[in-house]
């Protein structure tokens, strides 16, 4: 794995517009990955994490806007590139898989018209080899008799199925990024350990990076190096992921890990966190987490915590988890 990142993120902002206002769903994220590296974006829904996967590759649309920050790639500032640039380094160095593979897959093209086209865009080849390398690609992920699925239709696939199509579309290419957000939640767990392998193992082999977004913890444990805890539009705890799943400190952190149940020993009763996540536009003033937390300061109600370095990671917390405690 590269110290050198493939990508850097720094001050993301995104905003949904309203009548009564401009809302961040992303709110100020910084962080990098780097070749090889495979980095675990978590949290709850509307923590802020599929939008920060969208505003990466610039597929923000109306009424949302990535307002400030900086996305580079591989030294392409994303944010001032072209349509046509992006829509060259999209499905061929950076590839997107997202959680609803109607997103991707076409209704009225077979499969293989489809995922040949993905690889006939960027590469200079036949439509045979192109097919060839589907087919493949299909049997990665699982699919049996690969060459008769090619000529069939997304609607003649189960939603599993597509969804593994999807996913072999995403890899054709043999990307330099992969941004996958929730891409195996609607799959077996056998197929899902099959996709886990083949991702680590395109990682190791040709030094893609990979964000994998998701609120299962478990993968994230099996699959990441790294770990990005997000609540709020805002990144909380970041750290090496047995560090921060091990011992948490920031109080989210812990209280994720403690309703989760395959992070929690049998028998061990899970604990729930109080209340919900709050909505974009009545975030409380101070820290976000401050009406959820058990370890409230007066601090926390006036000012917002600001990144800082802690027992090899970082995190946004005016009154942090002890690390005895965590263990």
């Amino acid at each position: 794995m590269s110290e050198t990142p493939l990508l850097s993120v720094r001050g993301l902002k995104t905003v949904f517009h309203a009548q009564d206002g401009a809302w961040p769903a992303v709110d100020g994220v910084d962080f990098s990955v780097a070749k090889g590296e495979v980095l675990g974006l978590v949290g709850e829904s509307g923590s802020g994490k599929s939008v920060t996967g969208f505003s990466l590759v610039q597929l923000i649309d109306p009424p949302g806007e990535v307002v400030a920050g900086e996305v580079l790639f591989d030294g392409d500032d994303l944010r001032a590139a072209s349509p046509e640039r992006l829509r060259q380094l999209r499905g061929d160095r950076i590839a997107m898989i997202f959680q609803d593979p109607l997103m991707t897959l076409n209704p009225v093209l077979s499969i293989g018209e489809q995922m040949s086209e993905a690889i006939l865009e960027h590469r200079d080849c036949s439509r045979q080899e192109a097919l060839d390398k589907a087919a493949k690609a299909l049997a990665r992920v699982g699919i049996s008799s690969p060459e008769t699925r090619l000529k069939q239709y997304p609607h003649e696939f189960s939603g599993g199925m597509r969804q593994r199509v999807a996913i072999a579309t995403a890899l054709l290419n043999d990307p330099d990024l992969i941004i996958a957000d929730e891409p195996t939640t609607a799959l077996d767990v056998t197929i899902q350990a099959q996709i886990l392998y083949e991702v680590q193992k395109l990682s190791r082999e040709t030094g893609a990076a990979v964000i994998w977004i998701t609120h299962d913890l478990a993968v994230v444990a099996e699959l990441a190096d790294r770990v990005a805890v997000m609540y709020a539009g805002r990144i909380v705890e970041i750290g090496d992921v047995m560090t921060v799943l091990d011992r948490p400190r920031h109080p989210y952190t812990l209280g994720l890990l403690n309703s989760s149940a395959t992070m929690v020993e049998p028998g061990q009763r899970l604990h729930q966190i109080d209340g919900m996540a709050p909505r974009i536009d009545s975030r409380p003033s101070g820290c976000p987490f401050r009406p959820r937390c058990e370890r409230t300061l007066p601090v926390c109600a006036d000012a917002d915590p600001q990144p800082q370095a802690h027992d090899g990671r970082t995190l946004r917390c005016h009154n942090p988890v002890p690390d005895q405690v965590a263990a």
